[in-house]
């Protein structure tokens, strides 16, 4: 298999050996950026055990949140696919923009016009410092895929992404797919 370089807009696919650790394990990432200083991603994958309004009360939204990733999981972050609804997004890649007016957001869901397909919630996200990303992916933690999926990424089943993927990326990885998450349960 050919692994592609990493660049803003990919996915970072967890290698099924990355296993035990809470934050990455079965994780799918999307880049938000990538640089020669470091990276920066959301997990899509990982929703938490609360919603938007459990965070923010006076937005009536159960919107659900997810684990970004581990670096500053006190900070609410997010990804959407509507820049001319809410001013100073800054985009990914192909359709998908990270942050904006908050105010806007929240007056925007407030009135119904933003919906879980257009926006994804995020505590925390997952960082690399300079050539961190680099040496994982040597070290085989993560497969790097182009976005195929472009912004409905947004609004892919959580419960069956990394499943699906193992399923794509195919040979030995197909075997995994079907594997249970903790291996002494099987």
């Amino acid at each position: 298999m050919i692994t592609l370089q990493p660049k803003k807009g990919n996915l970072l696919i967890a290698e099924p050996s990355i296993i035990g650790d809470i934050s990455f394990n079965r994780s799918i990432v999307l880049l938000a950026d990538h640089t020669d200083e470091g990276s920066i991603g959301f997990i899509l994958n990982k929703p938490l055990d609360f919603t938007l309004n459990d965070i923010i009360p006076s937005i009536n939204a159960k919107f659900k949140v997810y684990n970004g990733g581990p670096v500053e999981q006190d900070n609410l972050y997010f990804i959407h696919k509507v820049p001319d609804l809410i001013p100073n997004s800054i985009e990914i890649s192909l359709g998908i923009y990270w942050g904006g007016d908050f105010n806007q957001v929240a007056e925007l869901i407030s009135n119904g016009g933003l919906t879980e397909s257009d926006i994804k919630f995020f505590l925390g996200y997952s960082g690399w410092t300079t050539n961190q990303l680099e040496q994982e992916l040597k070290l085989s933690s993560w497969v790097v895929t182009e976005n195929i999926y472009k912004k409905s990424v947004i609004e892919k089943d959580y419960q069956s992404f990394w499943k699906e993927k193992m399923l794509e990326l195919g040979g030995e990885y197909s075997i995994w797919s079907n594997a249970p998450e903790n291996p002494s349960f099987n």
